[in-house]
């Protein structure tokens, strides 16, 4: 089957926090080509807030952000009942291994660095999304 083929049963619900507005159209667009809704959101801050009122499938987190920054909105959404289950893809230009170290450690599901391609960002959420619903089944059982 080819990666960018839609599949309704796959779409899911994303919110990209980045504050680089062609990065967000970047990505908006290629996980909208593989099927997904996604919001963009330019301000940690109002993300947070929105990410916990929303719960969506998937969070896409850029480590500098205006406000809030990604680690921050990372550490605050594992602490929070309704989010803490909720798939976290770092998606940023930072490549120091102590700093994806740091955000693995501190709940991120993947780390994927700028830049990338774009199949490689559509296989990563997939697989993000694919954990989400393991763990939805645990928790159900």
């Amino acid at each position: 089957m080819e990666t960018w083929q839609r599949l309704e049963d796959q779409m899911a619900r994303i919110i990209y926090v980045e504050d680089d507005e062609l990065a967000g159209e970047l990505v908006k667009e290629v996980l909208a080509e593989a099927g997904h809704l996604v919001g963009v959101i330019q301000h940690g801050t109002l993300a947070f807030d929105t990410i916990a009122f929303k719960r969506p499938d998937l969070v896409i987190l850029d480590r500098s952000l205006p406000g809030m920054q990604g680690m921050e909105i990372l550490t605050r959404l594992r602490q929070n009942a309704g989010t803490y289950l909720t798939p976290i893809l770092m998606l940023t230009g930072k490549r120091d291994t102590a700093l994806i170290d740091e955000a693995l450690a501190a709940g991120a599901d993947d780390y994927l660095m700028k830049p990338f391609q774009a199949e490689d960002l559509v296989q990563r959420v997939a697989a993000a999304l694919m954990s989400k619903s393991f763990a939805a089944h645990r928790k159900i059982r």
